[in-house]
């Protein structure tokens, strides 16, 4: 059952509950509900000083009662780390929630519908405090690997023509299992794989351009299709207003420079071209996940940490491939 828009007439008690799911462990419910001591949450673009207020506080095992409306343009409302759909806020309207959370810390609140140049910048706190065990996140895979992943990462090599997977299956060379693995390849970009497939036996016959495919194999063998399908959809609804549905970073160039009033928020440089051999090729899947994860310091790139669970950043990593090997989807 959708929200019951409301704006001047009387509210009407009803309300949805949808679960959002462990590790968060909160529930979320929402309709068109006379809410006693309810925060009203308003939701502007983030060049007109997004969500207002942006901190809030919530205790564990009570109810958080918000109520959500738009000042501007319909804005979506969502709590990261979680795959439950969003909720959206039209403008002129309101929308009333419930948040109740068996666990303290801090929670990340989102706008998802695209608004505006600085869209991304729409996000919120909401600090929980009480009793309650607080989980310790394992160390990201770049920190764990030693990865700096601000540090250039060219590829010293790039193959003549677009990478196979299909074709490398159909090589009928037997990859060694140790270069089969996702958990030992993580750390292992695209030319690095190549290197290693190139200096087995069983290569020595083959062209560069072979061994490029059975790369592209190698890797696609240690993700599934469910994950590539996944990364698909997550990259398509928060990545490509940015880096274009081609993954060539043309969307953001086309947009219209922000007013100077935001220019420090800008983007300071291009984003990424995941077309790019060079740039792709040279880097390990744990270097794009620490990317996503941490966002790229000083270039615009939002950090997805808050956000993403860690599952969905891997299936976006799995599917930044498709930009470089052919038969990946």
């Amino acid at each position: 059952m959708a929200p019951r828009r409301l704006s001047r007439e009387p509210l009407a008690r009803a309300a949805v509950g949808l679960a959002l799911g462990l590790p968060l462990g909160l529930f979320l419910i929402w309709g068109a509900g006379q809410l006693g001591g309810a925060q009203l949450l308003r939701a502007r673009t983030a060049e007109a000083g997004g969500w207002s207020p942006d901190a809030l506080t919530a205790r564990v095992g009570e109810t958080l009662h918000l109520r959500l409306t738009s000042e501007d343009v319909l804005h979506g409302f969502a709590i990261g780390q979680s795959d439950q759909p969003a909720i959206e806020v039209p403008p002129g309207e309101i929308v009333d929630v419930e948040l109740t959370f068996n666990r303290p810390g801090r929670y990340v609140f989102y706008c998802t519908r695209w608004c505006g140049p600085n869209h991304w910048r729409m996000r919120g706190t909401i600090e929980v405090e009480g009793e309650g065990a607080t989980e310790t996140p394992p160390l990201p895979a770049y920190v764990a690997l030693g990865i700096d992943i601000d540090a250039p990462h060219p590829a010293a090599v790039a193959p003549s023509r677009r990478p196979s997977a299909e074709r490398g299956a159909a090589v009928g060379v037997e990859i060694p299992a140790r270069l089969l693995s996702r958990e030992s390849n993580l750390g292992l970009s695209p030319v690095e794989l190549w290197q290693a497939l190139r200096a087995e036996p069983g290569t020595r016959d083959l062209a560069d351009s072979q061994v490029w495919d059975l790369a592209a194999w190698a890797m696609r063998a240690t993700v599934t299709d469910e994950m590539v399908a996944e990364g698909q959809t997550l990259f398509a609804e928060n990545c490509a207003a940015c880096h274009g549905r081609d993954g060539a970073g043309e969307a953001a160039a086309a947009r219209p420079t922000p007013p100077a009033t935001t220019a420090s928020h800008a983007h300071s440089k291009e984003p990424v071209d995941f077309t790019d051999p060079q740039a792709m090729l040279g880097a390990s899947p744990a270097l794009l996940q620490g990317k996503i994860l941490r966002g790229g310091m000083g270039t615009g790139m939002p950090y997805w940490g808050p956000i993403f669970t860690e599952d969905q950043m891997w299936a976006l990593v799995s599917y930044l491939w498709n930009f470089q090997f052919e038969g990946w989807l």
